[in-house]
């Protein structure tokens, strides 16, 4: 569960991730792609609005998700196939990703923490 004002910040792993939306607010999961490609998807019930209630974030992408702007939370889940493993998981330096992609800096000092 996200709650207004906090966000998970940018990681990636290897392995695909299901993102299931349950219950609250949408979510925004952000995206950037190895190639350096960003793009975001709203995950929720309102399919009307350009929501998904499930999303997959391909393995080897940089992600990151908040609640939408406005919202108070939003109740997720996540499925990782093949099984998740934390030696895996990379959390991004907010320094080192700004090096790999400066064009998108601003959604990287908002939802990255060091």
């Amino acid at each position: 569960m996200l709650t207004a004002g906090n966000f998970s910040a940018f990681h990636k792993i290897h392995q695909d991730e299901m993102w299931h939306f349950y219950d609250g607010d949408p979510i925004v999961i952000h995206v950037i792609t190895p190639e350096g490609k960003y793009y975001n998807q709203l995950v929720g019930r309102n399919i009307a609005n350009g929501e998904l209630p499930q999303f997959v974030v391909e393995g080897g992408s940089w992600f990151a998700s908040e609640v939408v702007e406005g919202g108070d939370y939003s109740f997720v889940g996540c499925t990782v196939a093949p099984g998740f493993d934390f030696k895996n998981f990379v959390l991004a330096s907010r320094r080192q990703l700004i090096e790999f992609f400066p064009s998108h800096q601003e959604v990287i000092k908002r939802l990255t923490r060091v």
